[in-house]
């Protein structure tokens, strides 16, 4: 589904480099999108060696400790955020995209639909007035 939107992450991923001047960019990994997200920054690695890619995770999971070498390998670092530690897992996914939000300068979204995760995490973006783009909008 998202191989098609691939090139428009990647394009804009570009751009803020070169135009915002970001080299950081943080990730989940729990969705198609994240992962072609994840893909394109790796891309754009290749061409802006200076740039970074961290994934952030809601809670520490044993998948970490089994699996530290393929991660290492595909991030330059992972995130647990403090702030999580107390959170129960049924609302961790939800405050983890609030705190990339909040720890973020532009966010890159895939919603197509008005609920849902994503949907929830694009209000979010909107009341705290922050920069984004919909990659949703750049298919029609």
């Amino acid at each position: 589904m998202f191989d098609s939107v691939g090139l428009n992450v990647y394009e804009k991923i570009c751009d803020l480099i070169e135009n915002q001047n970001i080299t950081t960019f943080i990730v989940g990994d729990y969705g198609d999108f994240d992962r072609v997200t994840a893909a394109m920054v790796r891309k754009a690695k290749k061409k802006y060696n200076n740039i970074k890619l961290i994934l952030i995770r809601p809670y520490f999971s044993n998948e970490l400790n089994t699996n530290k070498d393929y991660y290492a390998m595909l991030y330059d670092d992972i995130i647990i955020p403090v702030e999580l530690a107390n959170v129960h897992f049924k609302n961790a996914i939800r405050k983890r995209n609030e705190w990339m939000i909040d720890n973020s300068q532009y966010i890159i979204f895939y919603v197509r639909r008005n609920y849902g995760g994503a949907y929830t995490a694009l209000r979010y973006v909107q009341l705290k007035e922050k920069s984004f783009c919909n990659m949703a909008d750049k298919e029609s």
